[in-house]
């Protein structure tokens, strides 16, 4: 069409300058500079043939060049690049810029001589180098390109080599600086599209200074954006790699760049194959694909240098090879391109082949790598950064498995990414996951085979290399937040790799850094578990040699004792080994060198460690100093019982007098500053602190945590030596609480250590047995008299100082704790049960009392002229005063709480209050449990325990007379509570606390009794803590162990037993037996690997140290099943709780059933009606037959309700327990079906169901004939001989059908099926068949499945009698899963596991040309499209007339699929439908949609036509032609008619010609889509055939 355009103006005046004149005038409007482009090309081409004007033409060329199109591509440069243009559109911009920039270059071409192109391309440069940014950057880069081409490769190199590097500085993205560095991605891609080809074009200089600008130094993977130099490479990428069929006999100077010998080409090709980005990979593919083609086809060798190492170059090639070399790279290239699909059915079948790369990669001779190990972790990184996590973990799996089938050379490249990608892929917690079909419990199968890959490749590794790998690892795992489930079982696999002396120091403070990341995590079972493993780790890689036992001990205190390192464990008794194992070739303490011993000897590190400890120093002179940090304490403890322990194992056989003589020799000078404590008032205080901090850790460290904790001679002898220091303990602490001693705020800390000691004092002596004449006795005697007159004494006192105010808070303490101590052990009353002065003064203390606060120069005046500190440290303290009266009225509360338990008989019940109370506190109960609500309002949430307790006391006593005092006390404490629930500390106390509180037995009784607000505000907590559990496992746990204690208790303590309190909250009951939340896929997880470490029992140390909670969901249902187990059915009480609440289970599955007719396996509503059966199951036996008469229709009802398969078996069995045990209700039973006769009713049910339309009916009903034809024969029922002929035949059908097809399989799956071949109703009835067999058979998901040694561990609610029926004692437990109606799951992929390599396998279609095009930006969907290569036709799909999105979907995939131009629509809001999109996959991002409403067609019709286009019509009119017969021409247009009336008859008119397709069957049509799709493939082979047919 241009060319006739210009030959028709060529044909008007032969004078060109005039024409171009012409031209030039007017408006510089896209047309008209598109014109004068085409006629100056038809121009050049004259004049290349010698038909020009020679004088005139190069003259008016040059005028139009400066005249016109100079100044208008000036006038463009009037924005930055990318930016926005107030004048025109950038689509309409970007076409005049390219046509000034053809025309330009044509009149460089015509002007007869270099001078025009080179003053542009200078003056364009300058532009360029302007500014990135700057608004003549765009234009710059096209008149750039356009003129290229005509400047000469010699005599304007050095132009072509700065225009060189100034662009692929700018396509690099350099240039800039700050935060505004590199230019627009727009300009980036301009250039390399654009102007980078046309200079490489001109070869010479300028193809050298871009190969230079892309291979220095400072442009490596690193230090770039590797996106913008793979766009560049893969842009000029035919002339960067030998040209195949070029001149071999070309000297080098003037051969071009081969990018296959330079390491940082393949660098940046292997950085860009694991980029995030798709066209950035696929641009790498690319470059690596066309390196092997050109590499194949030139058939040289070549090798990439220099070499790194010792090992093979990043690339090289042999054509002795070649075939291997093909396949290797062919296999590789494959996987990388399916890698891109992220479906993991098209990948697994794929990664056989990464099997065989690496039997490529080795060699055989000599175990060497052939090819670059970096190569093989690219497809691993790309694995493992996938966003499908199900192929990220495949990536994992298989990496791991490397080493299970071969031994590969050792690589740094490869520890790198082990301690690299690896490692940041094992991060992901879901990866750990149990398979399908794995028992709850068992260890994570990726847990398993890291832990094989890491001890395997670990042994592998040089000597030399190992120890700084396993640094490096150890190191990896401090550096970022790992979650509990990773950190635990990378802990375990390092616990795991043998042997060996590889971590000195530095080692060893890595792994006390990873243990501080434990300490991260809440999951205290799991954080427990991982420093058990880590201390392993440490025993097992530590050379003791590099380290001393001062830095071992430090590492050891990183533990808890509390979650791992525990005394009596196994863990303990293997670190006592290494310990003994070791102890000569430790590196010598800092410690024992200072006291001349340089032997690293175990006992001798002790001593020293104790001599040091006890040792005062020069400044520890001060009597108001603080109190000494527990840590040493700690440490010295941890290390004195190590030692005993060590020395136990060494001498087996020997006894207790030498654990005795070993202890004694340790702890003598820590007995001997003991034993002065009572005598030598001068010791100094610090001194004291640390003895007695070190005493009570050796006690608590010393408990065993064990079994054999009964016989621990170390614990005997130990409490023997304490017990003789007993009276000067004693005596020295009762002289530091009683005699004003105690005065600063400091000292606070040491009245805690003080009766903390005193308390482990008192526990001791209870222990061997309590004496009146005890030096204890008189101790706490005296403590409480002297407690008691100083608050009496300070009361009177006129102004507080703070050592008064100190000495009372210190009085308090003692009092509370000398409560305590006698509340816990009876035999510590020191008073007969009538009042005495400690009771009498109690009952009448000032509750809530405010200490008043002393005035700061007070305590200035106060402090000790010798202590320098004192002033500060009293002003400071005092800002923390509120939290010191808190704990004053605290410990008042816990002496409260031992009077009212002691003398709750003297509580008045009426409310009334005695008006001279012998004990006002106890005897005014009002005025008590109001001064309760005040004290929740002023203390701490971790303070209120004791409050809790009095109320607990007094609210049954005033429930009845002051309800509304005692609902705001049920609200404030819920409040409290509720406040807490990320509190885990103080949680859980505060919580048992509050439900002995509300949920008290008296207190539920009396609410049930009087019906008013309270009972309802108690049912209303009880609700929120339900609503609770769902968030905080545990919660309902402690809410309903308490009350199935109380209520056993209660039945069991009256005369036949009652459960009138339990009946009135059986809602309790109900919501307990069908409790369980449905965890999200994180928490069971967690809960997964919980129960795999809980498995483990004693071989980890966390299971003993730690008691199990039983706060798992299970053990709510547990508990009240156990409870409901315990009932008597011949109780009435128990009896009508029973009947209520089967009553409520019964209505909890109708309102389910109707709240949802229709739900998932699995989901929420199947497990709560499955929880109701099982409960309903467990309750049967104890069920009457009048009760049963009320409810049976009900029962029957449900089994013909629309159920799981789980809920049917519980039904069905429950009413074959039901009419075996009352066959009375068998008439009820047959009356569902409307028939009077057993037997013969059953037959003919049956046989009428043997012809139901549904398959799965029809089996289950033959089955149920199969076994009632049986039952008739064996009993010779005459009267069925008539049915004989009908069923024998039925039965004899299915019997011998054919093999072939399901029906057969069903039929024998659907007879071997647990519920008709093994299961019996009456043996199988157990709780085991209850709650875990049936469940487990019936595919209900592992959470449900409560196994029956969970039902014998939860101790909280004793065993019922008839224990023997819990166990299953038949073979259904010996069955495993499986259902007939369900297909068999995991076949396939254990095919594709077990295949070595598939001949054959998906291959998704990646569009890619050789060529990469001209890169735009604001591109059209075809430049969009050719962008990856793909290819664009001439059909337009008109789909105006549909009106479903379905369709509309399905037709935009197609039309994308195969090419299409352009799809139009009616409306374009139909791609915003959700079903469309879910059709389309995204192919109207990649595909033209236009819209044309269908009032509109028949002019869009009618345009078409005058653009060339033929109108085709799919439909079947009187003249359509066979779609077979029909050819289609290149611009064809098809229209689609409606789906309902086809198209209508006014467009009929339009089209050119119709065409149907040809139909054999009977149905009238295909749907529309599927027309579409059939017509749109037609005419694309055509096309095809056509195209093939043209090539030469």
């Amino acid at each position: 069409m241009e060319w006739v355009l210009a030959e028709a103006l060529l044909s008007q005046s032969r004078d060109p300058r005039a024409l171009l004149g012409a031209l030039c005038q007017g408006e510089a409007s896209a047309e008209r500079v598109e014109t004068l482009r085409f006629l100056l090309q038809r121009l050049e081409d004259e004049e290349a043939r010698g038909g020009g004007g020679a004088g005139a033409l190069p003259e008016a060329a040059r005028e139009v060049a400066a005249g016109y199109l100079v100044p208008l591509l000036r006038s463009l440069r009037g924005r930055p690049a990318g930016g926005p243009d107030p004048g025109l559109p950038p689509r309409y911009r970007r076409r005049v810029l390219r046509a000034a920039g053809a025309a330009l270059r044509s009149c460089a071409r015509l002007a007869g001589g270099p001078q025009l192109a080179a003053a542009l391309a200078e003056e364009a440069l300058r532009d360029l180098l302007a500014g990135w940014r700057a608004p003549g950057a765009e234009a710059a880069v096209e008149v750039l390109a356009a003129v290229g081409p005509c400047l000469r490769p010699r005599e304007d190199g050095p132009l072509l080599e700065r225009v060189a590097g100034a662009a692929v500085a700018l396509a690099l993205g350099g240039g800039g600086d700050g935060d505004e560095a590199g230019p627009a991605e727009d300009s980036a891609a301009l250039v390399a599209g654009r102007l980078l080809p046309v200079l490489v074009q001109c070869g010479g200089a300028a193809l050298r200074a871009v190969w230079g600008g892309l291979a220095a130094p400072g442009t490596s993977p690193g230090s770039g954006r590797v996106e913008e130099k793979l766009l560049v490479l893969s842009a000029l990428a035919e002339k960067l790699l030998p040209e195949p069929g070029g001149d071999r006999a070309r000297s080098a100077r003037e051969a071009g760049p081969d990018a296959r010998r330079c390491w940082r080409f393949w660098r940046t090709v292997q950085t860009g194959l694991g980029q995030a980005d798709a066209l950035t990979r696929k641009r790498a593919r690319y470059l690596l694909q066309r390196a092997v083609e050109v590499s194949a086809e030139l058939g040289t060798d070549c090798t990439c240098g220099p070499l790194e190492g010792n090992g093979p170059s990043l690339f090289w090639w042999s054509e002795k090879k070649k075939d291997e070399l093909l396949k290797f790279w062919e296999n590789y290239i494959l996987i990388m391109e399916t890698l891109e699909g992220n479906q993991i059915h098209v990948i697994k079948p794929v990664l056989p082949k990464l099997n065989n790369l690496f039997e490529y990669a080795v060699s055989e001779e000599n175990g060497c790598w052939l090819f670059h190990p970096s190569w093989h972790m690219c497809i691993y990184k790309r694995m493992f950064e996938s966003e499908n996590k199900i192929l990220t973990k495949e990536g994992v799996i298989h990496f791991l498995e490397l080493y299970e089938t071969k031994i590969l050379p050792f690589s740094p490249e490869f520890s790198e990414f082990i301690i690299g990608p690896l490692m940041d892929a094992l991060s992901e917690s879901s990866l750990y996951s149990r398979s399908p079909g794995q028992p709850i419990g068992s260890c994570s199968p990726l847990g398993l085979k890291l832990q094989k890959f890491l001890v395997t490749y670990i042994s592998l590794l040089p000597g030399d290399i190992k120890s700084n790998f396993l640094l490096k690892f150890i190191r990896k795992m401090t550096s970022r937040h790992w979650c509990a489930v990773p950190i635990l079982f990378l802990s375990k696999a390092l616990a795991n790799v043998p042997k060996y002396k590889a971590l000195g120091i530095d080692g060893l403070l890595a792994l006390r850094d990873v243990i501080h990341c434990t300490m991260i995590t809440h999951q205290i079972l799991l954080r427990g578990a991982a420093q058990c493993y880590l201390l392993q780790t440490a025993m097992n890689l530590l050379d003791v040699e590099k380290v001393s036992l001062s830095d071992v001990s430090t590492f050891l205190m990183s533990l808890r004792q509390e979650e791992s390192l525990g005394r009596g464990t196994s863990l303990w008794t293997e670190l006592c080994d290494w310990l003994r194992v070791n102890e000569s070739y430790f590196k010598p303490s800092p410690m024992c060198s200072s006291i001349g011993l340089h032997k690293s000897s175990l006992n001798a590190y002790v001593k020293s460690l104790i001599q040091e400890y006890v040792k005062s120093s020069a400044w520890e002179t001060g009597e108001n100093c603080f109190m000494p940090d527990w840590f040493e304490a700690k440490l010295v403890s941890l290390m004195v019982l190590l030692a005993v322990d060590v020395e136990g194992m060494k001498t087996q056989y020997s006894g207790k007098q030498r654990t005795e003589n070993v202890l004694r020799i340790f702890l003598d000078p820590l007995l001997d500053v003991l034993m002065k404590f009572g005598t030598n008032v001068y010791m100094p205080l610090l001194k004291t602190d640390r003895c007695l901090q070190l005493l009570l850790k050796l006690l608590n460290t010393c408990r065993l945590k064990g079994s054999s904790a009964q016989d621990d001679e170390v614990f005997t002898v130990l409490q023997n030596f304490v017990m003789s220091t007993t009276e000067s303990i004693s005596e020295f602490i009762l002289r530091r609480l009683t005699m004003n001693e105690l005065n600063s705020v400091s000292d606070l800390d040491r009245c805690r250590l003080y009766l903390m000691v005193l308390t482990e004092l008192i526990n001791l002596h209870l222990k061997v047995g309590w004496k009146r004449g005890n030096p204890i006795w008189r101790v706490i005697s005296l403590l409480k008299n002297a407690s008691i007159q100083h608050l009496q004494e300070m009361d009177s006192a006129q102004e507080p100082t703070l050592g008064s105010q100190i000495q009372r808070v210190v009085s308090m303490a003692a009092l509370a704790m000398v409560c305590e101590a006698i509340d816990q052990k009876p035999e510590l009353q020191l008073d007969s049960l009538h009042a005495g002065p400690l009771e009498s003064f109690l009952s009448s203390l000032q509750l809530n009392q405010t200490l008043q606060k002393p005035h700061a120069e007070e305590q200035s005046s106060y402090a000790h002229p010798s202590e320098c500190t004192s002033v500060l440290e009293e002003s400071s303290s005092s800002q923390g005063w509120g939290k010191i009266v808190a704990q004053y009225i605290h410990d008042q509360w816990v002496c409260l709480s031992f009077l009212l338990k002691k003398y709750h008989t003297l509580i008045p019940s009426t409310g009334s209050e005695i008006l001279e109370p012998l004990l006002p506190a106890v005897q005014r109960p009002i005025r008590t449990l109001q001064s309760a609500l005040e004290a929740l309002t002023v203390l701490s949430s971790d303070q209120v325990l004791p409050v809790f307790h009095c109320l607990k006391v007094l609210v049954p006593k005033l429930l009845t007379s002051s309800e509304s005092l005692c609902i705001e006390s049920f609200d404030m404490a819920w409040k409290i509570i509720s406040s807490l629930s990320n509190t885990q500390l103080i949680f859980w106390p505060n919580l048992k606390a509050f439900v002995q509180f509300v949920f008290d037995n008296k207190i539920l009784t009396i609410a049930a009794k009087i019906k008013g607000q309270a009972y309802f505000k108690i049912k209303e907590i009880m609700y929120k803590i339900i609503e609770m559990s769902a968030i905080k496992t545990g919660v309902f746990n402690t809410l309903i162990s308490y009350c199935c204690q109380s209520w056993i208790v209660s039945a069991s303590n009256v005369s036949q037993g009652s459960l009138s309190s339990a009946k009135n909250y059986s809602e309790l009951i109900l919501e307990a037996c069908i409790f369980g939340t449905v965890f999200r896929r994180d928490q069971r997880l967690v809960q997964d690997v919980q129960t795999f470490i809980e498995n483990l029992g004693h071989d980890c140390a966390a299971n003993t140290v730690m008691e199990n909670t039983k706060r798992e969901d299970h053990y709510v249902r547990i508990c009240a099943i156990k409870f409901l187990c315990l009932l008597d059915g011949s109780n009435m009480s128990h009896k009508l709780f029973m009947e209520d609440l089967a009553i409520k289970l019964l209505d909890k599955d109708e309102f389910v059933s109707k709240s949802k007719k229709r739900y998932y396996v699995n989901s929420l509503q199947h497990r709560v009606k499955n929880r109701v059966w099982q409960t309903l199951l467990v309750l049967f036996p104890r069920l009457d037959q009048n009760f049963l008469n009320g409810i049976i229709d009900r029962i029957f009802q449900a089994g013909f309700t629309n159920n799981q398969a789980s809920i049917k078996y519980f039904i069905e069995w429950i009413i074959i327990l039901i009419l075996h045990k009352f066959p009375q209700f068998l008439p009820k039973f047959w009356d569902c079906f409307s028939y009077k006769l057993i037997l013969k009713q059953a037959l003919i049910v049956v046989l009428q169901w043997c012809f139901n339309h549904n398959f799965s009916v029809r089996l289950y009903a033959l089955v149920a004939l199969k076994k009632l034809w049986t039952a008739c024969k064996v009993l010779s029922v005459e009267e069925f001989d008539a049915l004989t002929p009908v069923i024998e035949s039925s039965l004899h059908q299915v019997e011998s059908m054919h093999g072939a097809g399901n029906a057969k399989k069903n039929w024998q799956r659907i007879q071997e099926h647990f519920f008709f071949a093994t299961f019996h109703p009456l043996k199988d009835y157990c709780l085991e068949t209850i709650f875990y067999i049936l469940p487990r058979l019936s595919g209900l998901i592992e959470d449900e499945w409560i196994t029956i040694d969970k039902f014998t561990r939860f101790t909280d609610v004793p065993l019922d009698a008839g224990f023997q029926w819990y166990l299953s004692q038949t073979q259904l437990s010996k069955l495993k899963p499986g259902d007939w109606s369900q297909q068999d799951i995991g076949t396939n992929l254990v095919e594709a596991d077990n295949q070595a390599e598939w001949t054959d396998v998906q291959k998704k279609i990646i569009p890619w040309n050789n060529r990469v095009p001209d890169l735009d930006l604001e591109l059209l969907f075809q430049d969009r499209a050719a962008r990856l290569g793909k290819s664009i036709s001439r059909l337009i799909v008109v789909a105006s007339l549909i009106d479903k999105p379905t369709n509309l979907g399905g037709l935009c995939r197609t039309c994308e699929v195969f090419g299409a131009s352009a799809l139009v629509v009616g409306s374009l809001q139909c791609i915003s439908d959700k079903q469309f999109q879910h059709l389309s996959v995204s192919a109207e991002q990649w595909l033209p949609l236009v819209e044309v409403k269908p009032p509109h067609l028949i002019d869009y019709l009618q345009q078409k036509k005058t653009e060339g286009y033929t109108i085709i019509g799919v439909e079947q009119t009187a003249k359509s032609l066979d779609l077979t017969q029909y050819c289609f021409p290149e611009k064809s247009l098809l229209l689609l008619g409606n789906e309902r009336e086809g198209i209508p008859a006014n467009l009929i008119q339009q089209l050119d010609v119709c065409v149907e397709i040809p139909q054999q069957g009977i149905i009238r049509s295909l749907n529309v889509h599927v027309s579409g799709a059939l017509l749109i493939w037609e005419y694309t082979r055509q096309q095809l055939l056509s195209q093939g047919d043209t090539k030469p």
